[in-house]
């Protein structure tokens, strides 16, 4: 499947892993990769490294090499749209950042389970299925997200519970 926004995705990549950063491909781009079917997604969710405390910690602070990365995403002429999001726009595309180390808490994904994976000379992290699952499991109980994705996390939950061979019944 050719999808733009991953070929962005993998452009972001190489210049993150320029500075020593190994991205993680989150979102519905991400699952797209990983199951092969359109998702519709609307923008690239991008975590990279920071403070596992999340949200409790400043925008300004809680992504580390954050005066990097938006250095970076300047010279790719995106422009910063949200601080609090870590989310730039260019051309229609939005871009988010979110951090990589508040998996384990979120959704009980070890960061040391993660699998690296390399396209087009950039390296990057992608959430194999069982993973998504988990990611999606504790989304799906997240009262912003439930107000605000018209439950495309249910259909996604459905889809992979579905397409892990360890979750199928047998007859």
């Amino acid at each position: 499947m050719v999808n733009q926004k991953f070929n962005e995705f993998i452009h972001i990549a190489k210049k993150l892993n320029d500075i020593g950063i190994i991205p993680l491909l989150m979102g519905s781009v991400g699952l797209e990769v990983v199951t092969d079917k359109s998702w519709d997604a609307q923008d690239l969710d991008i975590h990279v490294p920071g403070d596992k405390r999340g949200w409790e910690v400043s925008p300004e602070l809680n992504i580390h090499n954050w005066n990097e990365i938006v250095r970076i995403m300047i010279s790719m002429d995106y422009r910063l749209i949200d601080l609090h999001e870590h989310e730039f726009a260019k051309d229609g595309l939005f871009v988010e950042f979110g951090i990589i180390d508040t998996l384990p808490a979120f959704a009980g994904v070890q960061l040391e389970d993660l699998d690296i994976h390399q396209t087009g000379g950039a390296k990057y992290y992608l959430l194999n299925p069982e993973q998504y699952l988990s990611v999606y499991k504790s989304s799906s109980e997240d009262s912003y997200r439930a107000e605000n994705n018209n439950n495309k996390d249910f259909e996604k939950i459905y889809f992979l519970t579905n397409m892990i061979p360890s979750n199928q019944k047998s007859d």
